[in-house]
């Protein structure tokens, strides 16, 4: 057999003992066991919210361990086949082909199990406000929001919008969505901070280039069993009308609700519900997310002061850059990740390129900040 194939099937072996022992498969396993009991006992299905967290947990446990299962099956017959391309030469290009398949499956894993976050596998509350560049920066914003959007629908997850506040000239001023889904937090937490646009601006009637920033600010979409300490004391609850679509019973009455946590000057809205009532406990849902993220950040810090990717608004200070002009292409400035197509990665066929590098690139700075 050929010698580089040996070295790689070898390989293999080893990786995938390591990645059984970061992933926790056995406990894996029986956390789908657990919950497969669950879900055929009687009453399960009383509360329908509860229920339907239960059932993406499952989603996500499966989404690791199914393809764990059949990656170690897999490891087994590759041992076979090389004992019998040892015999058959002309089967190495089989073994070849079966190697580099494996190789990918393990790569996808590995990358699953950098998603060991406390918060990673809820959902996203991914909020986007247009900072500098005038209406140049309200659209930016927009064609972000629809970024994201895509790269949601392309990926299986659900998207509900929560909150969206429209620019008078064009595009908007900020927007909430939720991103429900296994791992979407994991995901998408490191496109926190300021995203770069450089483009010749289609408002402007001279045809000038502009540079807008729009800022993305990522929570974990936490449900009531994680306590999170919020006294009711700390909070600001301020009502306004509500604006853009929504029809005339949004648009008449005060139903908006804005919650300020006064001692962290942390903000929440939310005006997409029907009624105060619904976005009073969404805005609440919010708010305990932003905490939880504070909290999460505190964490982080104490482990390792070098990872520190919330930017604030300028130049300089972007995660990452896109653009239109002179050239088009996408780069991320704390990964160097680089897309030589924008529209690609503005439909969001190529935005997961940069969430897996950042899972990398952060997994190594945690790393080197314990040596």
């Amino acid at each position: 057999m050929d010698a580089e194939l040996t070295q790689r099937s070898e390989a293999i072996s080893k990786r995938l003992v390591q990645l059984r022992d970061s992933l926790d498969y056995s406990a894996k396993q029986q956390a789908i066991k657990d919950i497969e009991l669950q879900m055929g006992e009687a009453g399960f299905w009383d509360n329908s919210e509860s229920a339907q967290q239960t059932v993406a947990t499952l989603k996500g446990l499966k989404g690791i361990v199914d393809p764990m299962r059949g990656l170690i099956a897999s490891a087994d017959d590759l041992d076979a086949l090389m004992e019998m391309a040892d015999e058959e030469p002309e089967m190495a290009d089989e073994v070849r082909a079966e190697i580099g398949r494996l190789e990918a499956v393990l790569d996808s894993l590995e990358l699953k199990a950098l998603l060991n976050g406390p918060n990673d596998a809820a959902g996203a509350l991914l909020t986007i406000n247009a900072r500098d560049g005038g209406t140049d920066a309200n659209d930016w914003a927009d064609m972000m929001l629809r970024m994201y959007s895509a790269w949601a629908v392309a990926n299986d997850f659900k998207i509900e919008l929560l909150d969206r506040h429209d620019n008078e000239e064009a595009g908007i001023n900020h927007a909430t969505i939720a991103v429900r889904g296994p791992m979407a937090y994991g995901y998408l937490k490191g496109e926190e901070g300021i995203h770069r646009l450089v483009r010749i601006s289609p408002f402007n009637s001279e045809g000038k280039r502009q540079t807008s920033f729009a800022a993305v600010d990522v929570s974990p979409e936490i449900d009531d069993s994680i306590d999170i300490d919020i006294q009711d004391k700390d909070v600001r609850e301020d009502r306004y009308r509500a604006g853009g679509a929504g029809g005339q019973h949004v648009n008449k009455t005060d139903s908006a609700i804005r919650l300020t946590h006064i001692p962290t000057n942390t903000v929440v809205q939310c005006q997409n519900e029907r009624s105060q009532h619904q976005n009073r406990a969404t805005a609440w849902k919010m708010l305990r997310a932003k905490m939880a993220r504070i909290e999460e950040s505190k964490r982080e810090a104490e482990q390792a002061n070098k990872y520190a990717n919330k930017a604030s608004t300028g130049f300089g200070s972007q995660i990452r850059n896109y653009f239109l002009h002179p050239d088009q292409r996408v780069k991320d400035a704390r990964t160097g990740h680089y897309v030589g197509n924008f529209q690609a990665v503005m439909d969001g066929s190529e935005l997961q390129g940069f969430l897996d590098a950042f899972l990398r690139w952060r997994a190594k700075e945690m790393s080197d900040a314990k040596v």
